[in-house]
C-alpha cells in the first residue's frame, strides 16, 4: 500500500496530523477512522484496522484529534462537539483528495462522535461503531475522585498518562444525544461489541445498536476494549470486512 502524511485544519483552527493509506489496486471506497478517547491514530486498534481495510482495497484516513498525538492544539480545550467538528473536517479532507464519500468508523468515544458526525454529514455512506457507548457522559467514570481545579479542570491519568479534562468538555457531555442521532440515521450501521469489555458496558453498546434503524450487531468473544490480542484485532477486521462485503 501507499502511505502518506496528511494534514488539515481542525474545528478549532489547529493543524491536525493524519495518515492516508492508498491500496495498490483501484480503490473500492474510502474509510475515515476515529480513535478512542485520549488515544491516537497509531494505537493498534485503529491502525491495524486501517491497514486491513487498505489491503482489501479501501483508501483509509486515520488522524489525531486536536491536542493528541502529532496534532496541534490544546487537548484541555476540546469537547465532544469539537471532535465531531474534527471528523467533519477530516471527511472534507478526503473529498478534497477525490476520495469521494466515505465509510465512517469510530472506536469507543470516537464511535459516539462518529454517530453524531454521521447524522450531520451527507457524504457518509455507512457507519461502524466499535465498542462505542450510547451516551458520551459515560466517560465521567474515568475522572473518578480526581481533584477539581479552581477553573473547573480535572487532572486525570488514563492509560498511565496525565490529561487535563477541561470544564468545557465536562459541560459539553450533557449536550449530545447519541441515541437520537443513531435513530435518525438513514445509512447501514454495524455495531461491534467487545465480549470482555470492562470500559464500555455491553448494554451501552447494545443500546446504540437497538437505536439505529438499519443496524447489525456483532460480538467478538473474549475481546477487551482495545481488542489488544492480535487474534481479536484480526476478528474485528474480519467482522467489518465481512459486513461490508
Amino acid at each position: 500500500m501507499q502511505t502518506e502524511p496528511l494534514t488539515f485544519v481542525g474545528a478549532a483552527g489547529a493543524r491536525l496530523a493524519g495518515t492516508l493509506r492508498r491500496p495498490e489496486s483501484p480503490p473500492v471506497g474510502s474509510a475515515l477512522l476515529a480513535h478512542c478517547f485520549t488515544c491516537g491514530k497509531d494505537l493498534h486498534t485503529t491502525s491495524r484496522l486501517a491497514r486491513r481495510l487498505t489491503e482489501a482495497g479501501w483508501i483509509t484516513l486515520t488522524f489525531d484529534f486536536t491536542g493528541l498525538g502529532e496534532s496541534e492544539g490544546e487537548f484541555s480545550s476540546t469537547t465532544v462537539g469539537s471532535e465531531v467538528g474534527d471528523l467533519t473536517r477530516a471527511a472534507v479532507a478526503l473529498l478534497e483528495r477525490r476520495a469521494g464519500a466515505c465509510l465512517l468508523i469510530g472506536h469507543s468515544l470516537g464511535g459516539a462522535a462518529a454517530v453524531l458526525a454521521a447524522s450531520r454529514l451527507h457524504t457518509v455512506t455507512a457507519l461502524v461503531c466499535v465498542a462505542a457507548p450510547s451516551d458520551v457522559s459515560h466517560v465521567r467514570h474515568l475522572f473518578g475522585d480526581s481533584p477539581v481545579g479552581d477553573n473547573g479542570d480535572v487532572e486525570v491519568h488514563i492509560g498511565g498518562r496525565p490529561f487535563t479534562i477541561g470544564a468545557a468538555f465536562q459541560a459539553d457531555l450533557d449536550r449530545h444525544d447519541v441515541v437520537r442521532a443513531a435513530a435518525d440515521l438513514e445509512i447501514p450501521v454495524l455495531v461491534v461489541e467487545a465480549g470482555a469489555d470492562t470500559i464500555v458496558p455491553i448494554d451501552e453498546t447494545r443500546r446504540l445498536a437497538a437505536a439505529a434503524t438499519d443496524a447489525t450487531l456483532i460480538t467478538i468473544p473474549g475481546a477487551d476494549h482495545l481488542f489488544s490480542a492480535p487474534a481479536h484485532g484480526l476478528a474485528l477486521a474480519d467482522a467489518v470486512l465481512g459486513w461490508l462485503d
